[in-house]
């Protein structure tokens, strides 16, 4: 009955008996983790109708029976552990169209046959495979499934029967092919009689989505052809519109700005937004629906969020006063996972390079989205990652104006500008150089002069989370990039409780602040 959990986490605990099938009602659940208890019978059908689900780990329990077939229809799922269970059979084909699926554990259960053929049970190590009664497939470590070997008997009748199906085909694809060429010379007479002969360019575009209705038409009409009073937002690289499709649902469409002569730089932004947002999937980053390069527009179409950018918010005295600091620690956090997620979960990692308040999305929940990839590099290994400058100023890494050598440490010092301007509301300015300064003056000021005023000062449990942001705050402000934490330890760090910390910041100087010590 909790229809708006996102998270359930029950595990290590010693629950008993069936997992509850009204489980599948909790339709916004995210995340279910039932693993390391003595939970017995098989796995409910209903699960697989959590089509918000992105993460399943029913691992070590003591399930029975098949692997319910609308487990693989589940079109957000990402992560899968059923390992350490009694499960049998063999996995569904329902999985070989599990697109979204990343990391699978399968091991310790008593499953036979085919492995899915896809990216997930392909490159899954051995280890999430082994200890079965005859898993087989195309991975290393597993033995190849056996081929079918024909009855001699009937080889005779089968080629018979493979000759008049050969005919038969033929003929039928013949016929086909005629008819396509009739409609297709009946369809080009008919655009030309429609259309002016100055506008036959080839209006070659691709775009797609989860639903597979959204065209480049219904863009258009949307917009108006793009008018003005639909746009919500102008950057380098192009504006922003608000469209309502004829599904009724709303979207953010990014129309790049038009192209010069020999100009390919936003060209440059488009792919590369393409190539990282179909690289990764986080709740805390900006979902992409999808893409359209097209003769006329460039577009990318992402989710709409409702509260618009962080920087409007704290531009705005009404928005900034209930964006109580709980709600910027929540933001501050949703950023840091998602950074450590792109830094050290993708392969290649990817270091967006312009993190800064305009490019921070927020919903109704006050969750927080990083958006704006046009600038984004993926890092290969090997290979050079020298580029030319790329961010919004006062948010760029120091070291960038002496080289180019882009790494995750920008994004680290980008990331502490940010957060210092969640907690003091605005733009820290000078502030963000003056905190690596050795100067007495400025780590003579108090904390809690530093923070929004326009909030009462925090106490308690915020205030021992507003300290700790401080102190990562000036860990990742420091001037040399080797000496700023990464990316996954400031992750750890904001998630970890804060007993030991003060619950009040009437006296605290930045200078103590510094004192506490950096993290990592």
């Amino acid at each position: 009955m909790l229809s708006i959990l996102e998270h359930c986490n029950l595990a290590a605990n010693n629950l008993s008996g069936l997992i509850p099938k009204q489980l599948g009602e909790c339709s916004r659940l995210l995340f279910l983790n039932l693993s390391k208890n003595t939970l017995d019978e098989s796995i409910p059908y209903d699960i697989g109708s959590l089509q918000s689900l992105q993460s399943l780990d029913v691992s070590k329990n003591l399930l029975v029976g098949e692997i319910p077939r609308k487990l693989g229809g589940m079109k957000q799922l990402e992560r899968l552990n059923l390992s350490h269970n009694n499960l049998s059979g063999s996995i569904p084909s329902t999985f070989n169209d599990s697109a979204s699926l990343t990391s699978i554990d399968i091991s310790y259960n008593e499953l036979e046959g085919p492995i899915p053929n896809i990216t997930a049970f392909r490159k899954a190590p051995i280890a999430a495979l082994n200890h079965n009664r005859g898993l087989c497939g195309n991975v290393v470590g597993l033995k190849a499934c056996p081929k079918m070997i024909p009855n001699r008997s009937s080889t005779r009748h089968n080629q018979f029967l493979v000759i008049i199906l050969v005919s038969l085909l033929g003929t039928l694809l013949l016929i086909f092919i005629i008819v396509g060429i009739l409609l297709l010379l009946c369809r080009i007479v008919k655009k030309t009689e429609d259309k002016p002969r100055e506008t036959h360019d080839d209006n070659v575009f691709a775009i797609r989505s989860y639903d597979g209705r959204m065209v480049y038409e219904n863009i258009i009409e949307a917009t108006e052809e793009f008018d003005s009073k639909y746009c919500i937002g102008v950057g380098g690289y192009g504006s922003v519109y608000k469209a309502k499709l004829p599904t009724n649902q709303v979207v953010a469409v990014k129309k790049l700005h038009p192209l010069l002569d020999g100009e390919i730089s936003n060209q440059k932004a488009f792919t590369s937004e393409i190539c990282a947002l179909t690289e990764i999937r986080h709740r805390n980053i900006v979902k992409l629906y999808g893409f359209c390069s097209h003769p006329k527009h460039s577009l990318l179409v992402y989710e709409f969020l409702e509260s618009g950018s962080l920087v409007n918010l704290l531009n705005s005295e009404e928005w900034a006063k209930s964006f109580d600091w709980f709600k910027r620690v929540n933001v501050i956090k949703g950023v840091a996972n998602a950074l450590s997620y792109m830094h050290h979960d993708c392969l290649p990692s990817i270091i967006h390079r312009d993190i800064s308040s305009k490019n921070i999305l927020l919903d109704q929940e006050y969750e927080a989205r990083i958006s704006d990839f046009g600038t984004a590099r993926l890092l290969k290994p090997d290979s050079s990652n020298w580029t030319s400058c790329a961010g919004t100023f006062g948010y760029m890494a120091p070291e960038l104006a002496y080289t180019m050598e882009v790494n995750e440490k920008c994004d680290v010092f980008s990331f502490g500008v940010l957060t210092l301007e969640i907690i003091m509301g605005k733009h820290p300015g000078d502030l963000t150089s003056s905190l690596s300064s050795p100067t007495f003056s400025i780590r003579e000021l108090l904390l809690k002069d530093v923070l929004d005023q326009r909030l009462s000062l925090p106490m308690d449990e915020a205030a021992r989370e507003v300290l700790s942001i401080a102190k990562i705050v000036i860990a990742c402000l420091h001037t040399i990039p080797q000496s700023r934490p990464t990316m996954r330890q400031v992750s750890q760090e904001l998630s970890t409780q804060k007993p030991h910390l003060p619950n009040t910041l009437q006296s605290i100087t930045l200078g103590e602040v510094d004192l506490g010590g950096l993290i990592g």
